[in-house]
């Protein structure tokens, strides 16, 4: 009589135990998700941002931008041709200074 009561009880036991463990299971499973979704939200805000900083860069880095910046702000022009000098390095590291 004492062994189906205590058979009754461990199966009640083992119940409660099993039930518990899927409603945490399941719990954990949901805040892991949400924590997935948060974390995507997060990569597609940083890719939002990654376009527009490249599109920023190619704006600021314009040749016709610098060249702009340059002769305006930091009063530089062009070489002329006479002040351009060539140097070739040859094959044994010399240097071929070429007027």
């Amino acid at each position: 009589m004492w062994r189906s009561g205590f058979l009754q009880g461990l199966l009640l036991v083992l119940v409660v135990t099993g039930a518990l463990s899927v409603v945490t299971s399941q719990h954990q499973a949901r805040k892991l998700f949400i924590a997935l979704q948060q974390e995507k939200e997060h990569a597609r805000q940083m890719e939002v941002e990654w376009g527009q900083l490249q599109l920023e860069q190619s704006t600021l880095a314009a040749p016709a931008r610098v060249e702009k910046i340059a002769s305006r702000q930091l009063q530089m022009q062009l070489p002329r041709k006479e002040q351009v000098k060539f140097i070739r390095i040859g094959p044994n590291g010399g240097t071929d200074r070429q007027p």
